[in-house]
């Protein structure tokens, strides 16, 4: 897809939804002894994804593992809609679509491997991490420069908030 056709679909997201394993983290599972479930969040992706939020744009997260961390983790960014142990995902967005009663050119969703893929065929922006599957990429408009869990949910905050026309002002907030 060209810059230009890019920018115009991201100029009319009004719902960012990210997958976790693999898109949030960098898709690695540590378990402790104990069954503990671990994972490692970018700072600056979540960074990206306050600023997103302060943009006014809606953010969610879809994903077929539960954890408790996920949930913690979300809530700490101020992203309320948290969707864990789904297994159909396009089903799950479809009806957060309609709840939100927005369009599907009107939605993003970032993911990395075949799950994701239900509901990357039904939005108007899809989009790959650096290192998805291959079947992922072939049916994404945009693929990320960075890798899951290394900086690839910065780059999707970014591209929408420019696209927009609200980068700018996020940055002034912090040279005030």
């Amino acid at each position: 897809m060209d810059k230009k056709a890019l920018i115009e679909k991201a100029a009319s997201i009004k719902l960012a939804v990210f997958d976790v394993d693999g898109v949030l983290t960098d898709g690695r599972l540590i378990l402790g002894e104990s069954g503990n479930e671990y994972k490692a969040f970018h700072v600056r992706d979540g960074h990206g994804l306050v600023m997103l939020l302060e943009s006014g744009c809606n953010i969610a997260v879809i994903t077929a593992r539960s954890s408790k961390i996920v949930a913690e983790r979300m809530s700490s960014l101020g992203i309320k809609y948290v969707f864990q142990g789904e297994k159909d995902k396009g089903a799950r967005l479809m009806k957060l679509i309609d709840e939100l009663d927005l369009q599907r050119e009107q939605v993003a969703y970032v993911g990395d491997d075949v799950i994701d893929l239900p509901a990357m065929i039904k939005v108007g922006l899809p989009i790959a991490v650096a290192d998805a599957r291959p079947e992922v990429k072939e049916h994404a408009d945009w693929i990320t420069q960075d890798c899951g869990g290394q900086g690839a949910v910065r780059e999707v905050c970014e591209l929408i908030m420019k696209a927009q026309g609200n980068f700018d002002d996020r940055i002034k907030t912090y040279l005030s």
